[in-house]
């Protein structure tokens, strides 16, 4: 009697334990299925890039305040301003000499940037210039007075001119004596703080350099 009652509860057990086991293995086969499914969707991680120095890139352009500064042109002019290139037309041909550098390692370079007023007022005049080129060495070379080199400078010469809002860049040009050594060859270019002359004169500036092209 007691054999045959227990029976069927032994049977029951067993069945139960085949299910749990059957159960068991298709969680575990969707819980693979679902990670490789993960796996395959998930975007590789980028490649790393390049370990070395970053690299600074050319500025040819800088906004102080209110002024837009805008690199135009940079000319190598060799080592002697001829006559034949006068641009001023105050200057009679006839009575001019060529402009000849002394030092052999040295050469002219005439520059200009523009200067554009990007506020709503106009500025004041003598707020802005351009100073020295700075080669990648450091070196500073200022320009050469204007009054020597005046007949192959524009006439008028804008520098530090008066600059109404949104009009086109107002150019302002130099020329310098540059070694030919030099490299890497930038332009100063400054303002008063506030854009203001006062604070220009005063020596309260806020300056940049902005890249040359030379040709």
């Amino acid at each position: 009697m007691n054999k045959e009652s227990g029976s069927p509860r032994f049977g029951e057990a067993g069945q139960a334990s085949k299910l749990l086991l059957v159960l068991a293995v298709v969680v575990l086969v969707a819980v693979v299925i679902t990670y490789l499914v993960m796996r395959m969707a998930t975007k590789p991680a980028p490649p790393v890039g390049p370990t070395g120095p970053s690299v600074d890139l050319p500025v040819y352009e800088k906004t102080l305040g209110n002024i837009r500064f805008v690199f135009e042109s940079a000319i190598d002019r060799a080592g002697v301003l001829k006559v034949s290139e006068i641009v001023n037309s105050q200057f009679a041909l006839s009575t001019q000499k060529d402009f000849v550098i002394d030092n052999t390692g040295a050469k002219f370079i005439q520059v200009t940037v523009g200067a554009q007023n990007k506020g709503t007022e106009n500025t004041e005049q003598n707020s802005w210039d351009i100073g020295n080129i700075v080669d990648s060495e450091g070196r500073k070379f200022v320009a050469v007075d204007s009054f020597a080199v005046s007949p192959w400078l524009p006439n008028p010469n804008l520098c530090g001119a008066l600059l109404k809002p949104a009009f086109d860049p107002t150019p302002c040009t130099k020329i310098y004596e540059v070694s030919k050594a030099s490299e890497g060859l930038k332009i100063e270019v400054k303002t008063g703080q506030d854009n203001t002359s006062q604070n220009f004169t005063s020596g309260k500036i806020d300056s940049f350099l902005i890249d040359l092209i030379v040709k």
